[in-house]
């Protein structure tokens, strides 16, 4: 799988001609200027709920930013770590990512909201009989790990019906939740609402869906950065924001168009089942609008936290006003 990845990604870069440094480009009029290179974590394999990011690169929306990006899809990178020591600038990582390594000392800064809904979910068969969150107990419920939003987020469900990890028997599995939950190995899973659930429907199993975002509202995936980008060069957090929030609004409007450039550098998207694919494309949209496109809800923030501090993995509330920020939205 490393292997692939690693190929995968040394064709992206190839084929985007990305490298470490600024280079010359020729704007109109035969001006020359330089691109910021930017080198980007997602934290995930290629995927079409990356769709804005690959728009950006192919309607030119970043390059009109005066920006060039690598996409880093490696799950051993610790873009938190290097968000706040400075190496990277940039990151796409879920909200209590933020609040952790802040209550660590880092000094990132979330500074555009790309997902509105929490876009996690847990899943059942309807066999199972799981219709609200009180079902929840005394189940086997699997995901990947204790780490990231999966976890969070089905905590945060537990939380909402009185529960508490005690209550049910958390299975470990990794990134397995289609085969785990159609084998009945797990009573229930932890997953991301735009995609398993689709996988699983597609192969003809009947669902109980439990959307973390219909019980608590959460911050949720975005765009980070840190405090010293913020402050030695805020015009380029200010170009990267923009072409964000354009590129989501582009592919809201235009979500044929947006899964056509996605199979530019989602490798084999093209030999999918596009019926499931442009469903997962569908879901992931649904979690991304807005009245007001990357913006950051303080009530959201505040609720995140709470869980944070109800699971005690946060000693004590941060100062929010430092973790996120809406200054740079267009």
């Amino acid at each position: 799988m490393a292997g692939e990845r690693g190929t995968m990604k040394k064709k992206l870069m190839m084929m985007l001609g990305l490298g470490l440094t600024a280079c010359g480009i020729f704007a109109a009029g035969g001006e020359e200027s330089e691109l910021t290179r930017v080198k980007l974590p997602l934290g995930y394999i290629p995927n079409v709920q990356f769709a804005p990011l690959y728009v950006a690169v192919e309607k030119g929306f970043l390059s009109d930013a005066g920006i060039e990006v690598e996409f880093d899809y490696s799950f051993e990178t610790d873009a938190m770590a290097l968000v706040g020591a400075d190496e990277l600038q940039f990151a796409v990582v879920s909200g209590e990512q933020v609040l952790l390594a802040r209550a660590q000392g880092l000094p990132v800064v979330y500074v555009a909201a790309w997902y509105q809904q929490y876009p996690v979910a847990v899943v059942s068969k309807v066999g199972q009989g799981i219709e609200t969150p009180a079902d929840l107990k005394g189940k086997k419920i699997g995901l990947p790990g204790l780490f990231g939003a999966n976890y969070i987020g089905l905590d945060a469900l537990l939380f909402s019906a009185g529960l508490g990890e005690s209550d049910v028997t958390l299975d470990s599995i990794g990134f397995t939740q289609v085969e785990s939950l159609a084998a009945d190995r797990d009573q229930a899973v932890s997953v991301y609402a735009a995609n398993e659930p689709v996988q699983l429907r597609a192969q003809g199993y009947e669902l109980n869906e439990l959307l973390v975002a219909d019980h608590v509202q959460l911050a949720s995936n975005g765009l980070i950065t840190n405090e010293k980008t913020i402050v030695e060069d805020p015009d380029l957090v200010k170009r990267m924001v923009a072409a964000l929030v354009r590129a989501l609004e582009y592919s809201i409007a235009n979500p044929d168009e947006a899964y056509e450039l996605s199979k530019l550098h989602v490798e084999n998207l093209a030999e999918a089942d596009e019926t499931v694919q442009r469903e997962v494309l569908a879901r992931s949209i649904e979690l991304w609008k807005a009245d007001r496109l990357g913006y950051s809800d303080a009530r959201a923030w505040g609720n995140m936290q709470d869980t944070l501090v109800k699971m005690g993995l946060l000693s004590k509330p941060l100062d929010l006003s430092k973790a996120f920020t809406n200054e740079f939205l267009p």
